[in-house]
């Protein structure tokens, strides 16, 4: 069974950082594009990163380019979004995802999601 648990969600100010986690289970991660995807209240499903198998080549929504990064550790089975100069308009549910695309929000797999709030 697919497993996919978000982690490291939290509230912070405008101008923060936070660090999310996905820790993937019941697949061999190393095979599998992933991506982060997030949802803001009242809106619809963003995809926001992406990551190919071996780590070395990575997509980003205009929106979070040069403040996010992505990264992934294949022996510890788990991806990374390192979120630098949080904005108010990134506050969401963020998701990770297994996927056969590195862009666009579509997915086969997707975690329960971790809250980031970003408020003065």
């Amino acid at each position: 069974e697919v497993q996919l648990v978000e982690s490291g969600g939290g509230s912070v100010q405008p101008g923060g950082s936070l660090r999310l986690s996905c820790a993937a289970s019941g697949f061999t991660f190393s095979n599998y594009i992933m991506k982060w995807v997030r949802q803001a209240p009242g809106k619809g499903l963003e995809w926001v990163s992406g990551i190919n198998r071996g780590g070395d080549i990575t997509t980003y929504a205009d929106s979070v380019k040069g403040r996010f990064t992505i990264s992934r550790d294949n022996a510890k089975n788990t991806l990374y979004l390192q979120m630098n100069s949080l904005k108010p308009e990134d506050t969401a549910v963020y998701y990770c995802a297994q996927t056969f695309s590195m862009v666009g929000s579509l997915y086969a797999y997707r975690g329960q999601g971790t809250q980031v709030t970003v408020s003065t």
